[in-house]
This record gives structure tokens, sequence and C-alpha cells, in this order.
């Protein structure tokens, strides 16, 4: 079978009800109107929502839905050819607690209401190199207070990259009070980690399997706001 091109892939998200794709960028000083009614116009149950904020492919949001039923999840990115393949998994796995959203995190205010949230996951962020003022890179200090202002107290935080510079700045802008921290997640370190969140760590997306066979290591840091 010949790969989907992007554009069947746009018209195949269109066709999938776990797939949201408002205008771009939310116009004026207007919100998404799923904005603060997400518990009630997106899912079956009123639970507690983790954002997946860039998720490429989406097949860690995936694994999340599935690893917690009791949650509901909202994978988020820009580009929605990438979260196709998640938002057909989660088409055929009938997860009813998961949705994908094409949106500009720039904007993740308008998106998202006061307290909504409850824990976000950034995972192999862009980490912008040229990006010196943290405008742009999302795990930077100025889009973690973002984040503050749409979860709830005590929400959590969640850093996974294969970026040296990511996990060093988030070292230097986010810290030094960290609920988790290593530089190597599937190092020993990971044996003294708790369940669940020991076997959210050991799952391995398409591209991580690929960037450790290449002798890359994954950081991990965590962070209660």
């Amino acid at each position: 079978m010949s790969r989907l091109s992007k554009r069947q892939k746009w018209v195949l998200n269109g066709q999938m009800e776990r797939v949201l794709e408002p205008q771009l960028p939310v116009p004026g000083d207007e919100c998404f109107e799923n904005r603060g009614h997400w518990a009630t116009r997106c899912f079956a149950k009123d639970r507690p929502i983790t954002l997946e904020l860039g998720c490429g492919k989406g097949t860690f949001s995936v694994e999340l839905a599935r690893s917690f039923p009791e949650r509901n999840f909202v994978g988020v990115d820009i580009k929605g050819h990438r979260f196709y393949t998640g938002a057909q998994q989660a088409e055929d796995l009938g997860l009813d607690n998961l949705v994908f959203l094409r949106a500009q995190i720039q904007q993740i205010e308008r998106y998202f209401g006061p307290g909504e949230v409850s824990e976000i996951w950034l995972t192999f962020s862009d980490p912008q190199p040229k990006d010196g003022k943290g405008t742009k890179r999302i795990t930077s200090g100025r889009f973690v207070e973002r984040y503050r202002k749409l979860c709830q107290p005590g929400g959590i935080v969640h850093i996974k990259t294969d970026s040296p510079l990511v996990y060093g700045l988030a070292l230097e802008e986010l810290g030094p009070n960290f609920l988790y921290q290593t530089e190597d997640v599937h190092g020993p370190w990971l044996q003294t980690v708790p369940e669940p969140l020991r076997s959210l760590l050991a799952f391995q997306t398409p591209y991580e399997k690929r960037w450790i066979a290449e002798g890359r290591k994954i950081a991990y840091l965590s962070l209660a706001l």
C-alpha cells in the first residue's frame, strides 16, 4: 500500500470524530468554543484533562489514553497530518477519552480555561536553538508560566527530550524543585520510579527507538506548578 499524502491525511482527519481543527489562528480576541467546556463538549465523562503539546504522530497520546481510561487527553499539534496516525489508532481502539486538536501552542490560553488542565506532557519538543528569549521554545520558563494559568493547583508538567539543550535550559529556567529529573531515562534510574509513571517513561515512540539506536540518551524532568 502506498503512503498517504499530507492532503489525503487532512481529508481523513476531517472525517474523524476525535479530531478538532478550528480556524487558525484564533482571530482577534476570540477563544475556541470548547474553552472552559471540554469536559461536557468533547468527552463522555467529566474527568481530569491531560495535554500533550507538540504531540507529533500522537502515538504517545494514545498510550496515555490507553493507560489511564479514568482521565481525558488532548493531543495538540499545529500540523494535523502528523497526528493522523494517532487519531486513526484512537478511532480503531474506540478511545472516547482522547481527542486531537490542531492549534498553535502560542495561543494555548485561547483553547483552555484557567484550571481546566491537570497535567501537561512536552515530548521531544523542538529545541529552537536560536530562541534565546524562549518565545518559541515551548519548554521555556515563559511557556511554563502560561501553562500555570491553565493548570489546577499542583498540576504537573513533564518534559521528555533527546535534546541536551532543552534539558539544560529547563534545569536553569525551571529548577530547582523538580519532582523527578534524569539525563538518562532508560538507564538504571528508571527502576527507581513508581508505577504507572515508570511504564509511561519506558514507552518508546518509533522516533525515540531510532534515536536510542543512534546512541542518544533520553532525558526527563517534571515539576509541580
